[in-house]
């Protein structure tokens, strides 16, 4: 077994696991303030990057799995952004 698809995959769960904390932290304080919207999109555009590599190479296993898990919950953070902006707004109209 190849040892490089293994330390990526560990890299991939390290950075999975701030994700959902993340997503549940920015769900319960209902508001954007502390969320930067570039930084969001920075990271799905990383990981849309790592999975377009692994497409074009024909690199296609398991760590695949992980940039998908990753880019989906980021996917949710960036829903969250737009409904906690909104929350915003409206209380800024209030």
């Amino acid at each position: 077994m190849e040892i490089a698809p293994v330390l990526e995959t560990v890299m991939l769960v390290c950075f999975g696991f701030s994700w959902p904390m993340n997503l549940i932290k920015v769900y319960k304080s209902r508001t954007a303030k502390s969320t930067s919207l570039p930084f969001i999109l920075l990271i799905l555009t990383g990981y849309v990057a790592g999975i377009s590599a692994k497409i074009a190479l024909g690199n296609i296993n398991y760590v695949l799995v992980a940039y998908l898990l990753n880019l989906s919950i980021v996917s949710l953070n960036l829903i969250i952004y737009f409904r906690n902006a909104s929350l915003d707004k409206k209380a800024n109209k209030a």
